[in-house]
């Protein structure tokens, strides 16, 4: 081995085993926090409170939930549960949170947000001012001051942010945006404090959250009296350090309410899935995965098994980033996670497919140089595929929440793990054992040495599936119309997240393990409910709208298993899935879709990034169609399973274009259908042995899990092979329609000669693929 290549080998396995270390003393050490489905939480109830200018409806109940759910999010408490009960209760599940107390001081600081003028210093041995018109609290140092009565509330409070300004040496301070009505209350208030006195406690405003005063600040020397500061935003300067300045930030947007909230109950609740469920997960993601490993081994011999360790360290990197990170793991974070797990899967294939082109082209190949050219081959196509998904995470971190977040958080983490297990520990890896002398005189230990079963029958066939790109089309075309009239037809079957539902607690006379209950309701026909262990001999029962004779019929269920039963709370609840959670939701799957569409464009032509996403949208709707034929339910489970379909559309339909893009710019001549059906014919065997192994791990989930992950695994499945046909059948051939077609040359009908022979463009014939 020449010298450099073997310090470019060392240099890889040290980063390698860095890495690796790192990884595992996280995984060590560092526990995950599970979500409330996976491991239950803290539950605590809050009870809006009317004021004088807002009194209590049902719509602002919703709002407080959101707003609510924003701040959770901001804490860090990734995935709450919120949803608000009758109208004037908000039920706030927080994972893994399992102190009462704890949680109880994350929310106790989320009432009304008011801003007041700053009247002066307050005398303690003066009597009690009029509550409606003056208060007296004390401020950041202790000193009590009289205030104004609130001119501003939080509902005239758009948001805040902390931020950062090296050049005017203002350091860290907060931009505080307010709506139109509350911008001409802040020019007011501030045109008044303008006109006070210049002194320690004049010239300033207060604001006050849960009758504490957070901040203080003076008005600027340049603001005249009366005239205040308009615009509809303002800065807070002082000597804030960067955490001082996002806390008052998140203060100041957290607490813009629209109503008063008060804690009117608090306590520790089990898990919305059983210790079953979960137990059986993980056997069936265990059983899934090493059928997968097995499948790669036989397939790609030693190499396969490489590729299998290199998956276990992808593992370990992805629980460690988790922890590290303070992620919160959910079933739809979980979803991630197997979709990251499915590229990782996707990414060996390829470098392992590019080797076995090589080393059949190569007149006296060995197993080193096409490994070295397979991943030299396959870094295109891995890098735009991770780049289009990391583009969609960071889009659903930063602009959802709830769990469309926390899927955006480990699908990020999952690809960047992939990435490097397999441009870092799978190369390490492979280059030492192909340096070998033992392996480099056996090479077809190796399995890359023959080109494999699939490629074998492909190069004998050779056929030709682009010779009427249409036909596939109208294919894709008759699928829409089926799926769309399951959806006309047959209508979504909404879950309770998304369309609500109702909530009976019952107190038992004996304890019930809520799995038993789970199971007792499913055989009496209930079998989509969420029974949750809510304290001592205490279950709460989560139902879609229950008539009163199915109420009575889970009553009796409940009676049965736990003795005397009586109802503490029966109420109608909103769904989980609020209208805003969705609505943000939808914009950041759209604005992920347009800037995946965009960097396709930039990567490719934008008739290849239009394909791509058509395709995706294509398999969207299939999958939602079928489920309405099949009458599944369309919950958060399928939210999750839905989005890492659209991950996997994607990355389908970028590496057969990266394969259509090589061949073009080896001979940009040929006609694109007959470019397209080589790149076809050259990615389908990476095609079938990835879907092979994903289809393993899913059918595992599918025959050993319960019926939610059930539902989960079959979603994914149909994801599966409706993205395998579209990149090939919809994405393809929408690219080839959207092309335009050259015209045929013809002579000028006056040097037209009898007889003459037209000549037109290449014929579209097949071709063999280069050995």
């Amino acid at each position: 081995m020449p010298r450099h290549h073997k310090r470019s080998l060392r240099t890889r396995a040290l980063l390698a085993l860095a890495v690796l270390a790192a990884a595992l003393t996280i995984a060590l050490t560092v526990p995950v926090r599970l979500g409330l489905d996976l491991s239950g939480g803290t539950q605590i109830v809050l009870e809006t409170r009317p004021t004088p200018s807002a009194g209590i409806s049902r719509e602002a109940t919703d709002r407080t939930v959101e707003v609510l759910r924003g701040r959770i999010d901001a804490l860090g408490l990734a995935e709450p549960t919120l949803v608000r009960s009758g109208d004037h209760r908000i039920i706030v599940e927080l994972p893994g949170v399992q102190d009462p107390s704890k949680a109880a001081d994350v929310l106790g600081r989320t009432a009304q947000l008011t801003i007041h003028a700053v009247q002066g210093r307050a005398d303690t041995d003066a009597p009690a001012a009029d509550p409606a018109a003056e208060r007296v609290l004390p401020d950041e140092s202790g000193q009590p001051l009289r205030l104004k009565a609130a001119a501003l509330r939080g509902d005239g409070v758009k948001g805040a942010a902390a931020r950062f300004d090296p050049r005017n040496g203002t350091g860290w301070h907060i931009t505080v945006d307010f709506t139109g009505q509350g911008s001409a209350q802040w020019a007011e208030i501030t045109g008044e404090a303008a006109c006070r006195p210049v002194g320690d406690t004049g010239r300033r405003i207060a604001i006050v959250l849960d009758d504490t005063i957070i901040s203080s600040p003076g008005i600027d020397p340049s603001v005249a009296c009366g005239a205040g500061i308009g615009g509809g935003a303002t800065r807070i300067t002082g000597s804030f350090s960067d955490t001082e300045a996002r806390d008052l930030a998140l203060l100041i947007s957290g607490g813009a309410l629209p109503v008063p909230v008060e804690i009117i109950e608090q306590r520790v609740i089990g898990p919305t899935l059983g210790a079953a469920a979960v137990t059986a997960a993980a056997w069936a993601a265990a059983i899934g995965t090493a059928l997968t490993a097995l499948f790669v081994i036989a397939v790609y011999r030693l190499m396969g098994l490489l590729a299998a360790l290199a998956l276990t360290c992808h593992g370990l990197i992805s629980y460690a980033a988790l922890a590290a990170l303070g992620a919160t793991l959910t079933l739809p974070g979980l979803a991630g996670f197997v979709l990251t797990i499915g590229m990782a899967v996707d990414a060996n294939v390829l470098v392992l497919e590019r080797a076995r082109e090589d080393f059949a082209a190569r007149t006296r190949p060995t197993a080193r140089s096409a490994l070295t050219a397979g991943f030299r081959g396959a870094l295109s196509a891995i890098a735009d595929s991770n780049i289009t998904t990391l583009i969609a995470a960071a889009l659903l971190f930063a602009l959802a929440s709830g769990p469309v977040r926390g899927f955006g958080v480990t699908l990020g983490i999952g690809v960047l793990a992939s990435m490097i297990s397999t441009l870092l520990i799978t190369r390490v890896l492979a280059d030492y054992a192909a340096s070998r002398s033992s392996v480099h005189r056996r090479p077809r230990i190796t399995g890359i040495a023959d080109t494999g079963w699939t490629r074998d029958r492909l190069l004998r066939r050779n056929p030709h599936l682009m010779r009427r790109p249409r036909r596939w089309l109208a294919v894709s075309a008759a699928l829409l119309v089926a799926a769309a009239s399951g959806i006309l037809v047959r209508g979504l079957d909404l879950g309770i997240e998304f369309s609500g539902g109702r909530l009976i607690e019952y107190a038992t006379s004996r304890s019930v393990d809520p799995e038993d209950a789970r199971t007792a309701l499913a055989e009496t026909g209930f079998p989509r409910t969420l029974v949750q262990a809510s304290g001592d001999n205490e279950l709460t029962v989560r139902a879609e709208h229950l008539t009163n004779a199915q109420t009575a019929t889970v009553t009796e269920t409940i009676t049965r298993l736990g003795g005397d039963a009586q109802k503490i709370r029966d109420e109608l609840v909103g769904p989980t899935l609020g209208e805003e959670l969705r609505r943000n939701a939808l914009i950041a799957l759209g604005l992920a879709l347009a800037a995946q569409l965009a960097y396709l464009t930039f990567r490719f032509r934008w008739r290849f990034a239009t394909a791509a996403v058509a395709a995706l949208a294509h398999d969207v709707l299939i999958l939602v169609g079928v489920f309405a034929w099949l009458g599944k339910p369309v919950d958060g489970i399928f939210l999750a399973a839905l989005l890492t379909v659209i991950g996997y559309s994607v990355n389908d339909s970028v590496v057969l274009f990266d394969r259509i893009r090589e061949l073009l710019a080896r001979n940009r001549t040929a006609p694109l259908p007959l470019t397209a059906n080589r790149a076809i014919l050259h990615t389908l065997p990476r095609t079938v042995n990835t879907g092979m192994g994903a289809a393993l791990v899913l059918t595992a989930l599918a025959v050993l899990a319960e019926d939610t992950l059930t539902d989960f695994a079959l979603a994914l499945l149909i994801g599966l092979a409706i993205g395998t046909y579209s990149s090939v059948f919809t994405a393809t051939p929408t690219a080839l329609a959207l092309h335009p077609t050259p015209r045929p040359r013809t002579r000028a009908a006056g040097r037209h000669k009898p007889g003459a022979t037209e000549r037109h463009g290449p014929a579209v014939t097949g071709a063999p693929l280069p050995r």
